[in-house]
């Protein structure tokens, strides 16, 4: 959202995503949720307050003057008649925009979408000439970088650009009061997308051979500052690979004997999909302590 014009940018790899949000809305309502611009120096956030009422506020970037801020969702609203006075209007509402179109506009928006084309929806009263807000809805080709800052800890490699998604643990693994607990996965992806279920339950699998592996030495490894661990694995059709470290240093030799003996076959058993090849991931541990 800026003065005068708000900017809706669709990656055309969500296209999918987006015909699915038009055939599944009523014939007058379209709404899209937006992932967090780290290009604006602003975000809209709603707040309630001690009465339970909620305002929106935008929370700035210290230091920075307010040019871009950015919003949670966007809804399209096909209601606006024509009585109304306006050709559209674009509002803030919660942490989100509202526009409000003609019925005709709507539809002509929907077309738009489905053939993957820019619009630009012209915003305020027919009779003031030239003062005019616009919407546009542009198709991009790049999205903003995901994971844009984080560092892995095997080698401080930079894991901007990656898939992650969090690791449901179905047991801990805990010795001398000291848990190890995998709680992320990073993909390292070309076309950006996993094609099929098998990374996810190679993931897992893999989550539990590092952990069984490494239960034993928590405390050894915790006292030694190694309280969150990388673990990098590579497997293609004729190449396997994994690189396991903390602080952007390796494991020591000592670890990876246990490490070698039960990822291995773990590693070995994810090549069985060749459908699924090439394959890299980075899966992220953390040493804590029970306090009671």
């Amino acid at each position: 959202v800026e003065m005068g014009r708000s900017c809706i940018k669709i990656p055309v790899r969500k296209y999918n995503e987006v015909m699915k949000v038009i055939n599944s809305s009523n014939e007058h309502v379209i709404s899209i949720g937006a992932s967090f611009n780290t290009e604006a120096d602003s975000h809209l956030v709603c707040v309630q307050n001690k009465h339970g009422l909620y305002h929106t506020q935008a929370n700035s970037a210290p230091g920075h003057p307010r040019k871009v801020t950015g919003a949670s969702f966007v809804v399209f609203n096909g209601a606006l008649k024509t009585s109304s006075g306006f050709l559209a209007k674009s509002s803030i509402v919660e942490d989100g925009l509202m526009v409000q179109i003609m019925p005709e506009t709507m539809e002509s928006l929907r077309q738009a979408l489905r053939d993957k084309k820019d619009f630009k929806i012209t915003c305020g009263k027919t009779d003031t000439g030239d003062i005019k807000e616009y919407v546009d809805i542009c198709w991009v080709e790049n999205e903003e970088k995901t994971n844009k800052g984080i560092l892995s800890p095997v080698d401080g490699k930079s894991m901007e650009g990656t898939q992650s998604e969090k690791i449901p643990q179905s047991r801990d693994f805990e010795r001398e009061g000291r848990v190890i607990k995998c709680t992320e996965v990073y993909y390292f992806l070309k076309d950006h997308k996993l094609s099929s279920p098998v990374p996810h339950q190679f993931a897992k699998e893999t989550a539990i051979a590092c952990s069984t592996a490494l239960c034993p030495h928590l405390k050894t490894l915790k006292n030694n500052g190694m309280n969150k661990i990388g673990l990098r694995v590579s497997v293609d059709t004729d190449t396997v690979e994994y690189l396991a470290g903390s602080g952007g240093h390796l494991l020591p030799q000592s670890y990876l004997n246990e490490l070698d003996s039960a990822l291995i076959p773990v590693i070995h058993g994810g090549m069985s999909d060749p459908t699924s090849l090439p394959l890299k991931m980075e899966l992220i541990f953390f040493i804590i302590e029970h306090l009671f």
